[in-house]
């Protein structure tokens, strides 16, 4: 079986309840459509869990991203010839929101592993795909944390990088392929809409599966060749 999950941020204990929940297993395949961590309180227990997975696919959320960016700078050796300069004003006002929106606990967890874990954790991150597309059951399917940018279509998504992809606004009123139904995240459903509060959205080709665990909210789960969806 192929499966869908998003937005676990951090919530280990509620991710293996929901593998349980779905009974996963070394024949089932499991995407994860970004923002595995911040918030939660357990975000790296998340990653090295799903690192250990050869079918578990991660795609890039936005917090992953900024994990990446902040990481990769704060971690550069610090020389003579950058001391007083690497870490400028705009890095350390990205560090200062990373923090504020959930990054202080990805952050700390990540400096109490080892280097060769902090390594491994980085190199991790950084092969997250953009974007997956499946096929399950006879449909179709293009998998992506937050929605796919303006201007794209079937023959051009190599033309656009993570952030085009991360920084879009997708509209559930509007169908982008007649024959394919587009996954995504990142936008908890209750603030798509009001009646969708802790279930999936399903709308004009649109699944959204962000039922906000990060708030408070269920972790959902669908499962792609039979429709079924899933909730802890």
């Amino acid at each position: 079986m192929i499966y869908c999950m998003s937005d676990i941020h951090g919530h280990y204990d509620n991710y293996i309840q929901m593998l349980k929940e779905i009974d996963f297993s070394d024949n089932d395949f499991l995407y994860i459509l970004g923002d595995v961590i911040d918030r939660g309180p357990d975000p790296i227990k998340v990653l090295q869990d799903m690192s250990l997975r050869t079918n578990v696919f991660p795609i890039m959320g936005n917090h992953e991203y900024t994990f990446l960016v902040i990481l990769e700078n704060l971690l550069v050796q610090i020389t003579e010839d950058n001391y007083n300069t690497h870490l400028d004003a705009n890095i350390m006002e990205g560090i200062q929101l990373w923090f504020s929106d959930g990054g202080q606990t990805t952050f700390d967890q990540f400096m109490q592993l080892s280097d060769e874990g902090r390594e491994l954790i980085m190199e991790y991150v950084s092969e997250f795909a953009i974007y997956e597309t499946v096929e399950a059951n006879g449909s179709d399917f293009i998998l992506t944390h937050a929605g796919l940018p303006e201007g794209i279509n079937r023959g051009n998504f190599d033309e656009f990088d993570v952030q085009d992809f991360l920084e879009a606004k997708i509209n559930y009123d509007f169908i982008y392929f007649e024959d394919v139904y587009l996954i995504t995240g990142h936008t908890p459903t209750l603030l798509i809409d009001e009646n969708c509060k802790g279930r999936i959205l399903r709308k004009n080709n649109h699944i959204a599966i962000d039922t906000g665990a990060a708030f408070g909210g269920l972790l959902s789960c669908i499962c792609l060749d039979t429709g079924e969806e899933f909730y802890v």
